[in-house]
């Protein structure tokens, strides 16, 4: 059969094979959440080839920071309270990591 590869997963499949206490989360219901999630599980994959030459190391690393950064970002927006501030805030830095990993 072969070595699993997460890209083989379309979204909807993956979302059945997350653990359900991460779907239990408030933040599981904002739709950008799940997806970057999703992401970040293909982001390394992408590494995994990246790292194979010396060119791409720094990308891979840059890469997986930023994609890592944009679940982070709304898991902490989240956690500060929704829709205040703050949350804001935690969202505006989220799609600014998204952008930027969309550069990467």
């Amino acid at each position: 059969m072969g070595e699993f590869r997460m890209g083989e997963l379309s979204f909807d499949e993956w979302v059945k094979t997350v653990p359900g206490r991460v779907k239990a989360e408030a933040c599981w219901r904002f739709v950008a959440y799940p997806k970057a999630l999703y992401l970040y599980e293909l982001a390394w994959e992408d590494c995994g080839v990246l790292v194979q030459d010396e060119r791409g190391r720094a990308v891979a690393r840059q890469l997986i920071r930023s994609i890592g950064s944009i679940s982070a970002n709304v898991e902490e927006g989240h956690g500060r309270g929704v829709g205040g501030k703050s949350y804001l805030y935690f969202l505006r830095v989220a799609e600014g990591s998204a952008r930027e990993s969309k550069g990467w």
